[in-house]
């Protein structure tokens, strides 16, 4: 849909469900894109205009000492960025672990838009609310999006 390149690193044993990664090659090839998967993160990030990532280990699996170990290599750092393109930006979804899957430098560099990505978080979520509270109030919009 937006024509755009997807690179993505995972390490082994990680990755995302098959099936998944059918449906988005297929969405790829027919939106002119390229969807790439490497267990080498700097790879995945060379020249890239945008990196986004989460956190290792979410709420429940602080036990997983074998998955913090596993990822270990995939931290956004300042050598990892140095290889992306210029104007790079950094996302992440929030809560982040500062020091595992980023480092202060990149969650509080220029380039990281991840408070801008917060608020327009609240403001698509409100939109939604909005919509499943009051569908016919879309009017227009919700006709051009084809919600209504």
């Amino acid at each position: 849909m937006l024509g755009i390149d997807f690179r993505y690193a995972v390490p082994e044993g990680y990755e995302p469900a098959e099936d998944v990664v059918e449906r988005s090659q297929k969405y790829a090839t027919k939106h002119g894109s390229e969807l790439t998967r490497t267990v080498d993160p700097r790879e995945a990030v060379k020249d890239a205009h945008v990196v986004y990532t989460d956190v290792f280990i979410s709420m429940g699996e602080e036990h997983l000492a074998d998955k913090m170990e596993a990822f270990s290599g995939y931290q956004v750092n300042e050598e990892m960025v140095s290889v992306m393109d210029d104007e790079w930006r950094f996302m992440h979804c929030l809560p982040a672990h500062r020091g595992d899957e980023v480092t202060d430098w990149v969650m509080d560099h220029e380039h990281s838009i991840v408070f801008d990505q917060a608020e327009n978080r609240m403001w698509a979520q409100m939109s939604l609310l909005c919509y499943f509270i009051a569908p016919e109030a879309w009017g227009a919009m919700g006709e051009f999006m084809g919600l209504v």
